[in-house]
């Protein structure tokens, strides 16, 4: 696979051109811009076009790699478990793209990827930047979940996602984005794709997210991680956020303002000035 890139130019890779043996990946890619290599990955059902206001903020100095994951947004989806194959297609993307230490935002879902990232191949990623997203989303609705204590609960939550029909998921799906996005323009922008999301793929991400935890794991990241956490978290979620990214070696926390879920479309100039800001101190320290 051969990526033509130049500035002001996007080019859509298809997962199914990826590999070689013709196994389709867990994504597809559009890059656009120039510069140190930057993947942007977005949250449960949504597709690539989240960030898109990222990439015309960041694509003069970025190359911006905008991840969609299979089943999401109209995307083909795949089979078996999801995150295992998100994580193993990613490090294959960043080795045979020959990406050096690519910066990685991940929102939400893309969060959780990107600290497993992180910790499975330390030496090779940039800085982390974790967009309301958390080790173990579990541990949010109860502190003291276990993944076993979970399990029913995500089980539960895959069976109802595999009995919905694609209008009663849509449906479903754009009540969740209200909740979450302040403006209801953006709503209108991001339901425009997620609504398109297969059902039963977004179940079984659901699921593996519920029973994923890395908490134990994130000790292993060796780069700096910025977390944005959104500001529709009480002082005691605030406590959880801090707790379970605690033992991370270079660590900065910030809540953004009047924000909720999506804070890259609820509050872009606090988003773009905290990434720039974290990128500029995590450069000077890599310099000395």
């Amino acid at each position: 696979m051969t990526l033509s890139l130049s500035l002001c130019h996007s080019i859509a890779v298809k997962a199914d051109d990826a590999t070689t043996d013709k196994t389709p990946v867990a994504f597809s890619v559009k890059v656009t811009g120039t510069g140190r290599p930057m993947i942007l990955i977005p949250g449960l059902s949504c597709g690539g076009d989240v960030w898109d206001g990222t990439v015309a903020h960041f694509k003069d100095h970025y190359q911006c790699h905008v991840l969609t994951l299979a089943g999401f947004a109209g995307q083909p989806p795949i089979h078996g478990p999801f995150l295992g194959h998100v994580i193993t297609d990613l490090q294959k993307y960043i080795r045979d793209q020959k990406l050096d230490h690519p910066i990685i935002i991940g929102h939400s879902l893309g969060a959780l990827l990107a600290y497993s990232l992180a910790a499975s191949t330390p030496t090779q990623v940039g800085p982390i930047i974790a967009v309301d997203g958390l080790p173990f989303i579990s541990a949010i609705f109860n502190p003291a979940a276990t993944v076993e204590s979970s399990r029913p609960f995500a089980e539960q939550y895959r069976t109802m996602y595999n009995s919905q029909t694609q209008e009663a998921f849509a449906a479903a799906n754009r009540k969740a984005l209200e909740g979450m996005i302040t403006d209801p323009k953006n709503v209108d922008v991001v339901d425009a794709t997620s609504k398109k999301s297969d059902p039963k793929t977004v179940g079984e991400a659901v699921y593996e997210v519920m029973i994923t935890d890395m908490r134990p794991r994130v000790k292993l990241i060796q780069s700096p991680v910025l977390l944005l956490g959104s500001t529709q978290s009480s002082s005691a979620l605030e406590v959880v956020y801090q707790d379970e990214v605690s033992t991370i070696p270079n660590l900065k926390v910030v809540f953004a303002p009047k924000s909720k879920h999506f804070i890259q479309l609820d509050a872009p100039e606090f988003f773009y000035a905290q990434v720039e800001s974290f990128l500029k101190t995590s450069d000077a320290a890599g310099s000395k």
